[in-house]
C-alpha cells in the first residue's frame, strides 16, 4: 500500500507540474514601456496565466528567436513596427492561428491573411511646428520638408530610427526611389541641427525654438499631455500638430502588433493573450497607456488624442514597410541622412 501511495503522490506532483507549465506565457517584446506591467498583470488576474517577459529591440529579438530555433521559450513576439511584423513572418518566426475573435475585431488591412500576426495599436508620423510663429507657409506634405524655403528649420531623429525608415518607404512607394533620394538631400539640407535623441527631444526642440518644425510620432505628444506634469504641458502648449498629405495619400500610419511564435510551447495561452489585446479592456490598456490609437474601430481613441481631431490615414500593407526598408536605408545613405 505504501508503494501505491508513493506512486499516486508522484503522479499528482507530475500533474500539478504540467498544469503549472501550461499556465505560463513567455513574451519577447520590443515595447519598452513601464506602463505595460498593468497590461500583463490584468491578463494574469483574469486568466491565471503568468507572463514572463524579455524585452529588447525588434531585430535583436528576431535574431534571438532564429538562433534559439526549436528550443526557444518564446510564445509571443511583439514588435512596434509593421515592417518588422512582415520581416518576422518572412523569416517564418510566426505560426498561423485561427481565432474568430481576432478576425472579427482586427481590420483585414492590419493583420496577416493567414493569422500569423495581428496589429493592436497604431500611431501617426506627424509634423509639429512652433505655435507662436505658426505653420510655415506652404507646408502641407512630407515632400514639402525638402523645399529650400525651410532651410535651417527642421529637427528629426537619425536615419537609424525605424520610424523614419518606415516613413521613407511610403515616400518611395508614392514618388519613386529617384525622387525620394532627391527629397532626402533637400530634407537634410534643411536640418536645424544634427539628428539626435528621440522624438521627445524633437518636440522640446520645437517648443524651445531650436527648430521651427519636426517629424515625430503622435503618441509622444499624447504622452506628454497624459503625464499631467506642468513642464510637459507647457512644452505641448508651445507646439501645434500638422497631419501631412491630407489632400492626397494621407498621413503615414505605423502599427505595432504580435504573433504566436512557430515554436510556442504555450500556444493556447498565447492565443488567449492576443484575444485579450483585442478586447475593449485590452485595447485601452495596450493603446491608451502609450497614447496610441486603438486598432479596433469600435474602441474610442484616448482622451489626450481627441483634441488632435480626425484625419486621412495612409495605412500601407506591412509588406510595403518591410520589403522597402533596405531601399529606404540605401536612399538615406545616398541622400546624406546620418
Amino acid at each position: 500500500m505504501k508503494k501505491i501511495f508513493l506512486s499516486l503522490s508522484l503522479l499528482a506532483l507530475l500533474s500539478n507540474t504540467t498544469q503549472a507549465a501550461e499556465q505560463n506565457l513567455n513574451i519577447y517584446s520590443a515595447r519598452h514601456y513601464s506602463v505595460d506591467k498593468n497590461l500583463y498583470d490584468t491578463f494574469t488576474k483574469q486568466t491565471g496565466i503568468k507572463v514572463n517577459l524579455i524585452e529588447g529591440e525588434g531585430n535583436e529579438l528576431m535574431k534571438r528567436l532564429e538562433l534559439e530555433g526549436k528550443n526557444s521559450p518564446a510564445d509571443i513576439l511583439l514588435t512596434v513596427d509593421a515592417g518588422l511584423l512582415w520581416k518576422a513572418d518572412q523569416q517564418k518566426l510566426f505560426q498561423p492561428i485561427t481565432s474568430d475573435i481576432l478576425n472579427s475585431r482586427i481590420p483585414e488591412d492590419v493583420r496577416a491573411k493567414d493569422g500569423s500576426w495581428y496589429a493592436f495599436a497604431k500611431r501617426a508620423r506627424v509634423i509639429i511646428y512652433e505655435k507662436t510663429k505658426g505653420k510655415p507657409e506652404g507646408l502641407e506634405r512630407y515632400e514639402d520638408l525638402a523645399k529650400p524655403a525651410y532651410k535651417g528649420m527642421v529637427c528629426v531623429r537619425t536615419s537609424n530610427n525605424l520610424y523614419n525608415q518606415s516613413l521613407l518607404t511610403t515616400i518611395i512607394k508614392a514618388d519613386g526611389e529617384t525622387a525620394a533620394t532627391e527629397w532626402v538631400k533637400g530634407f537634410v539640407a534643411n536640418f536645424a541641427r544634427t539628428p539626435q535623441a528621440n522624438d521627445v527631444a524633437q518636440i522640446k526642440g520645437v517648443a524651445a525654438g531650436a527648430c521651427r518644425v519636426a517629424v515625430v510620432n503622435s503618441y509622444y505628444v499624447g504622452k506628454l499631455i497624459a503625464s499631467g506634469a506642468k513642464d510637459q504641458l507647457k512644452t505641448v502648449e508651445n507646439i501645434a500638430i500638422l497631419f501631412p498629405n491630407q489632400n492626397d495619400r494621407g498621413t503615414h500610419i505605423n502599427y505595432s502588433g504580435a504573433g504566436v511564435t512557430k515554436t510556442a510551447k504555450n500556444k493556447e495561452n498565447a492565443v488567449k493573450f492576443l484575444e485579450f489585446l483585442a478586447s475593449d479592456e485590452g485595447q485601452k490598456l495596450y493603446a491608451y497607456s502609450n497614447s496610441d490609437y486603438p486598432i479596433v474601430p469600435s474602441v474610442a481613441m484616448p482622451p489626450q488624442l481627441k483634441a488632435f481631431g480626425t484625419f486621412k490615414q495612409d495605412i500601407q500593407p506591412a509588406e510595403v514597410l518591410g520589403s522597402l526598408n533596405p531601399t529606404a536605408i540605401r536612399v538615406m545613405d545616398a541622400g546624406g541622412w546620418k
